[in-house]
């Protein structure tokens, strides 16, 4: 066979021919083993069946599987390039059983695909089986004819599989290919069995027992089989190769690779184009599983897969960024079997050329310090710590890096200086957060994070995950054990729930372990560990238990809609408003959003509906929403709107949405929202599904507030608008798109009414406006008209007194009116008196007697009240006696 395609798809259908389920390749961030920074073998998506947890639908599958070993225990990088097998990305092929066929058929399936359908020949084929496994020898002398010599038995647990200290476990039988006297090596269990003439192709793992604590084991009640043959290896063995790096894939990617930096690629160099393939399929197939370089966890070692391929590019010569050219031969090459690759090519291409653009920039200032730094050490004497310390830390400039620079010149580094160099820099973060009164018990979070890392966010991808449980904390401080009812934060490695920041609140949903179930009810963050806040429902919850993690799907999915409809929002309102509008706070919760901006007015009705259209024109144009990581300054340059109030470390995530005509100012001028955000969102703007403007108001001096529904909210507030239409059509007796105009209608009639009303009450109070109205006395030789009235409002006594003056013609008056349970006083001095009497001291005087205080206006007009209309009588003698005064 020439290619490797065709040998994934020849195994795979070998066995679906033979009932296996055909698997697809789960993605490289596993979500059933904590314990796992990548999946590193075929039989990782599988590990829940093998021990009984989960159940599905079929008991023989098979599978190609994406696997990467490049951080943790199963750690091959420094070996890549430099060896003709070792790579960070492979391919395992593999059949499983999960307790339907064992060892009787697991060897003849083995036996027939690799000499039948390969076409290998049988005698250049030797096996392994674990020594005491005389089962499995008397398989393969029987079916497939080898004899005695050719069925190596070993003594070590090479041939014994495990999956931890306890669980499932059993023998392994290996087949190894012989490439022949001319190649270096001897056969397993040999002493010269590191050669590289007898090479392992295929493992069959036996899983027939179950191992306990004490060390002893009992027979599994449904024995199972696990296999791996790495497709790279058996490629170069049917190529004619020993050397993976022959086959056809790697070949083209080396030459794209020589292509790119005009450097012979079998030349003296050809192991830096080695290492730039390798590392080139690792890095595109783990961005396409949704990791994306950063100095933390899995998004670390991506970023030190990358830098170290781009650093090979530089000691090629390749003057300008390379690795992103590459990725459209091994999108031809593997896009087709995984396709996944293919819809995440532009944002391959787009991290690996600006990862390699900020790379050159940090490689050469690195550099040029590493050389001063070692000009002034003794030959052959390491770099300091607290040098490589100020590398990373100063100039990003990773420690590992760092050695692999200075291995190439026989040097070391001073680790327990550099080590010393970050705990001193911790020390003083601590100090720093301990200063700042944001969380007054941080030390415990502190403390978790300094002996455990920081928690792993899994969950832009994934809201289903598991995770090992670090630290469960009950009132502020550490527990070794909860009981069901019990209050507690939950500390994991990882997790898929989100903390609250941004304004984007917190997830909540269940933690589950063997014996205990908890409730979450919210996630926040402190020192990079992620609480998850909330009960224990059930059971008894442990530190150091495996967890597994369930966020509750529908508020997540509501809280995405919500927090990328407030990214169309502002953008929407900086359209409709201008460019200075900016967000000065939000709110991204599961039922509503909330957005707070830069804007000195109130929105016209017009304004909030074009606002509101644009939102929904956008989220019907279903556009993919787009999250790139880069610097802040790279991200504002591109146009990138920062969120009000947070805080940017070194690198940012910049998410985009919805298409325009190309006359913005976005990554490529048709971006139409470009926001620096790190809170979740959906695929696509279709997803937010509607949305709805419930209100506009003042929130603080030149800032707006929006309040706005999406999703299912909106409709639902939709429908009872609608129905609330409906039911006013129907007590208006009108039809539903007459109502306004029915209701303009009724309001001006009522507004007549009132007016008409306010009249008679008028002409009521003043007894019809003749003489048989209300008659001044005289005191003091001034007229004094005093009346308590009935039916009139407070606000009406002003016209009263108004009119009462122009029939005195000069003289005084007092008026008080019954307001329901309170009085209203005012009073009024024609402008011929007020330098005898003011009309501030007749309201006053009223006022007291009516159990009131004070009361202000003018000398001819003022006004007052008191707490008891039914001293009317004692309100007007009062006021008398200050004219008789």
């Amino acid at each position: 066979m020439t290619s490797l395609n065709d040998i994934r798809s020849t195994f795979l259908e070998h066995f679906r021919a033979a009932d296996h389920e055909v698997v697809p390749s789960a993605p490289l961030v596993p979500r059933n083993d904590p314990t796992l920074m990548f999946v590193n073998s075929g039989m990782v998506p599988f590990k829940n069946l093998f021990t009984g947890v989960e159940s599905r639908d079929y008991t023989r599958a098979t599978s190609c599987q994406k696997c990467v070993r490049a951080g943790g225990k199963h750690n091959d990088l420094d070996n890549v390039g430099y060896t003709a097998r070792h790579h960070t990305f492979f391919e395992m092929l593999g059949n499983f059983s999960f307790g339907d066929y064992f060892k009787e058929a697991a060897i003849p399936h083995a036996w027939d695909l690799i000499t039948r359908d390969f076409g290998i020949p049988k005698d250049r084929l030797y096996v392994t089986v674990y020594h005491t496994d005389d089962e499995a020898a008397e398989i393969w002398k029987k079916y497939a004819g080898l004899p005695d010599e050719r069925i190596i038995r070993i003594a070590t647990d090479d041939n014994f599989w495990m999956m931890g200290p306890t669980g499932p476990c059993g023998p392994s039988s290996e087949i190894f290919f012989d490439h022949g006297e001319h190649i270096w090596g001897g056969p397993p269990g040999s002493p010269e069995q590191d050669g590289d003439r007898f090479i392992e192709i295929w493992n069959l793992v036996f899983m027939q027992y179950e191992q306990f604590e004490d060390g002893s084991r009992r027979p599994l009640p449904k024995p199972s089989i696990d296999t791996g043959m790495g497709l790279e290896r058996i490629g170069a063995t049917l190529m004619g190769s020993h050397d993976n790096y022959a086959t056809d894939v790697f070949r083209d990617l080396i030459e794209a690779s020589a292509h790119a930096t005009s450097v012979d690629p079998d030349g003296a160099q050809n192991v830096h184009h080695r290492v730039i393939a390798d590392h080139l399929r690792s890095s595109s197939f783990l961005i396409a599983d949704g990791v994306l370089p950063s100095n933390e966890g899995r998004g670390y070692v991506l970023r030190r897969i990358m830098r170290r391929a781009m650093r090979h590019a530089h000691l090629l010569g390749a003057q300008d960024p390379v690795m992103h050219k590459l990725v459209p031969v091994l999108v031809r090459q593997m896009g087709q079997a995984y396709p996944e690759l293919v819809r995440a090519q532009k944002l391959v291409e787009d991290s690996l050329l600006r990862e390699e653009t900020r790379f050159k920039q940090t490689l050469d200032r690195g550099l040029t310090l590493l050389d001063a730094e070692l000009e002034q050490l003794t030959e052959g004497a390491p770099l300091p710590g607290a040098a490589a310390f100020k590398l990373y830390d100063t100039y990003g400039f990773p420690l590992d890096l760092t050695q692999d620079a200075l291995r190439e010149r026989g040097r070391g580094v001073d680790v327990e200086g550099f080590d010393a160099a970050m705990a001193e820099q911790k020390a003083k973060a601590r100090a720093a957060w301990a200063g700042s009164g944001e969380e007054a018990d941080a030390s415990v979070w502190f403390d978790i994070t300094d002996q455990n890392g920081p928690t792993e966010f899994l969950g832009y991808d994934a809201e289903t995950a598991e995770g090992q449980i670090l630290a469960v904390v009950k009132g502020g401080t550490l527990a070794n054990v909860a009981e069901a009812g019990d209050a507690v934060e939950v500390v994991l490695n990882q997790t898929p729930f989100y903390a609250e920041s941004g304004g984007q609140v917190g997830d909540a949903g269940e933690l589950r372990t063997e014996d205990a179930r908890v409730r979450i009810t919210d996630t926040r963050k402190t020192a990079g560990v992620f609480r998850h806040i909330g009960e224990v429902v059930e059971g008894t919850l442990k530190p150091g238990e495996p967890a597994e993690l369930t966020v509750d799907h529908d508020r997540r999915s509501a809280i995405r809609a919500n927090h990328s409809g407030t990214h169309l929002l502002h953008e929407a309102l900086r359209q409709a408003l201008g460019d200075h509008v900016a967000q000065r706070g939000s709110l991204n919760a599961p039922d509503r959003l909330r957005f707070d901006f830069s804007h000195t007015t109130g929105l016209t009705g017009e304004e909030l509906d074009r606002v509101e259209a644009e939102v929904n024109a956008y989220i019907r144009q279903n556009a993919p929403v787009e999250t790139r990581i880069m610097t802040p300054d790279d991200a504002r340059a591109i146009g990138a709107q920062a969120l009000f109030g947070e805080k940017y470390g070194d690198e940012v995530r910049v998410v985009s949405m919805g298409r325009q005509d190309g006359s913005g100012k976005g990554i490529d001028r048709t971006t139409y929202s470009i926001e620096l955000c790190g809170g979740t969102h959906v695929g696509l703007t279709g997803e937010i599904g509607l949305f709805v403007i419930l209100g506009e108001s003042a929130s603080a001096s030149g800032v707006r507030r929006i309040e706005a529904l999406t999703g299912e909210a909106a409709r639902a507030y939709l429908e009872e608008q609608d129905r609330t239409v409906a039911e006013l059509a129907a007590l208006l007796k009108t039809q539903r798109a007459e109502v306004p105009g029915r209701v303009q209608a009724l309001i001006d009639e009522r507004r007549a009414l009132q007016a008409e009303v306010a009249e008679l009450r008028r002409k009521l109070a003043l007894g019809g406006g003749g003489a048989d109205g209300p008659q001044a006395e005289e005191v003091a030789g001034i007229k004094f008209l005093a009346q308590a009235l009935t039916g009139v409002s407070g606000k009406d006594l002003r016209g009263l007194i108004d009119e009462q003056k122009s029939r005195l013609g000069s003289g005084a008056v007092l008026l008080l009116a019954d307001t329901g349970g309170k009085a209203a006083i005012a009073a009024g001095v024609t402008d011929d008196l007020t330098g005898r009497v003011s009309a501030v001291d007749l309201v006053r005087a009223a006022a007291e007697a009516m159990g009131g205080k004070g009361g202000g206006g003018r000398p001819d007009m003022a006004q007052g009240g008191g707490p008891d209309p039914s001293k009317a009588d004692d309100a007007i003698r009062a006021a008398r006696a200050v004219l008789e005064a």
